[in-house]
């Protein structure tokens, strides 16, 4: 929560517009930027009063006078310091000024909420400008955690930032995977910030804007069985398959939390556990994909685990039938989840020849209670 501005620091000019029972005619002025002998400072901070005022009649005007300030008002407001809620409307309005921004975030008022909102919408710029600040960092780890989950990030900057975390004992629950995360980066080499984007940042954008590319409608999986339950890559997601490969173990699993659903199909089922348990914890993932995760007997018993012990997902009776038909999930976990199943399907549970046996006996034994 930013603090309030405070009118009493203002000069007494100042705090008489200020007044919510000033001259209506007075705050009209005030929200047009119009101030004489005001400081640029002063009047940029009445603007942003006004413009956060509900029941304010000028502010419409406040704010269209706020969002398109002339330079040297601007400039002159930004050459001295500024309050907390102040910094944050600057920075919310001016994100895309780069030259702006620097000066907003190089002020000891800013405020970590306007951080965290600059981290999460930020582009690159943007984000390299925010992740030098270590010290302020670790102050408010929020920060890091947007920065991670925001795809303009670069890569190599998340990485760093993960790095800083985890060699400082910050726990970043923000981040879905953040076990995932912290245990991959122990073996990885973390590069040096740097002017330009690295090789390795390069590769995570092209990848990006591959499988947006690629991205359909609707959830659809990225693999084919043949006769014998073996599966391929269809040929559309090869290319894609590729540049996953390349990548670190830290890469693909920031690609599982942040990239599109196919990429999801493909890392849900890489051969390091880690990577696949990020993809099913991915904020982004969808019930229809889960449906057709749970389904899977390629799947790992780790991914089913995850899916079983996720509220969210066991709301669906078609996940949990799925969970109680696939060979690959945990016996006592499918087990648990016999009890809720209709009649109908357990009777057929309990004749597949697809299903172990130990759950097998546990849906007729299920069966055997409901008709006692």
């Amino acid at each position: 929560m930013i603090a309030p501005i405070d009118v009493g620091v203002l000069s007494a000019p100042a705090q008489k517009m200020a007044q919510p029972g000033a001259p209506q005619k007075l705050r009209d002025m005030a929200a047009r930027g119009i101030a004489p002998g005001l400081k640029p400072g002063e009047v940029v901070t009445l603007l942003a009063l006004l413009a956060s005022r509900e029941d304010e009649p000028a502010r419409e005007a406040a704010e269209k006078t706020l969002s398109a300030l002339p330079d040297p008002l601007l400039q002159g407001a930004l050459g001295g310091e500024l309050q907390p809620l102040v910094i944050d409307k600057l920075a919310r309005l001016y994100a895309d000024r780069l030259p702006v921004v620097e000066r907003l975030c190089a002020m000891p008022g800013i405020a970590a909420d306007t951080l965290e909102e600059l981290a999460r919408t930020g582009g690159e710029a943007v984000t390299e400008l925010i992740a030098v600040n270590e010290e302020r960092l670790l102050k408010s780890p929020r920060v890091i955690e947007r920065l991670y989950m925001n795809k303009h990030t670069r890569m190599s900057t998340a990485d760093r930032l993960v790095d800083l975390a985890a060699r400082n004992g910050v726990e970043l629950t923000g981040i879905p995977a953040w076990r995932e995360v912290s245990i991959a980066i122990k073996d990885e080499l973390i590069a040096e910030p740097s002017p330009e984007p690295t090789p390795d940042d390069v590769l995570f954008a092209e990848t990006q804007a591959l499988a947006e590319a690629l991205a359909a409608e609707e959830a659809v999986d990225t693999h084919v069985e043949d006769e014998e339950g073996k599966e391929e890559i269809k040929e559309q997601y090869i290319p894609l398959y590729k540049r996953l490969a390349d990548m670190t173990m830290s890469q693909r699993i920031r690609r599982a939390m942040l990239g599109s659903r196919e990429e999801r199909m493909l890392l849900v089922r890489d051969s390091n556990r880690l990577v696949a348990s990020a993809a099913v914890r991915s904020p982004q993932m969808q019930e229809e994909e889960v449906v057709l995760i749970s389904r899977n007997r390629n799947i790992t018993d780790e991914v089913l685990r995850i899916i079983a012990t996720t509220p969210e997902w066991l709301k669906s009776y078609t996940v949990k039938r799925n969970l109680v038909e696939n060979p690959r999930t945990p016996v006592l976990v499918a087990t648990r989840l016999v009890q809720h199943l209709r009649e109908s399907d357990l009777r057929g549970i309990s004749k597949s020849k697809n299903v172990t046996s130990p759950v097998k006996d546990a849906a007729r034994r299920h069966l055997e209670r409901r008709k006692s």
